[in-house]
């Protein structure tokens, strides 16, 4: 078994940012010398996540509206009581979709469905620079 890293860079707008890294992730694997495995995602950062939808504007846009009523932005959490910096909300948003994703692979292509891509949300209150560790490993 071979095991390569490489790194995604992403600029944000921040306020529940979704990107579509599916062409950056597929730019690794194809510069890769592994044909079949596992390409493992990990974004840095305890406000942002990896998940995958169809990246279409009404799919995005609903996806947002959901996590809008799961955590709430206008709500207190203590998070910002302590540091007072208001983004308590971006951390749980974090918490539940999580900052890492696993996509098989096989003829080096990622086993990603017609109309699913690959996206990295960032739910911070500014823009950031996001770091995402792409790991393949296989054959």
């Amino acid at each position: 078994m071979k095991i390569e890293s490489s790194l995604i860079f992403v600029e944000t707008t921040g306020d529940t940012d979704v990107m579509d890294v599916t062409s950056e992730v597929r730019e690794k694997l194809l510069q890769s010398n592994i044909s079949n495995g596992s390409i493992i995602l990990f974004v840095s950062g305890s406000t942002a996540a990896l998940t995958t939808i169809e990246f279409e504007d009404g799919a995005v846009d609903d996806l947002k509206k959901a996590i809008e009523r799961i955590a709430p932005r206008d709500i207190r959490y203590e998070h910002d009581r302590r540091w007072g910096d208001g983004n308590g909300y971006s951390h749980v948003r974090a918490a539940m979709l999580g900052a890492s994703l696993t996509i098989p692979v096989v003829d080096k292509k990622p086993l990603l469905g017609t109309w699913q891509q690959t996206v990295l949300l960032d739910f911070d209150n500014r823009p950031r620079k996001r770091e995402i560790t792409v790991q393949i490993m296989g054959e």
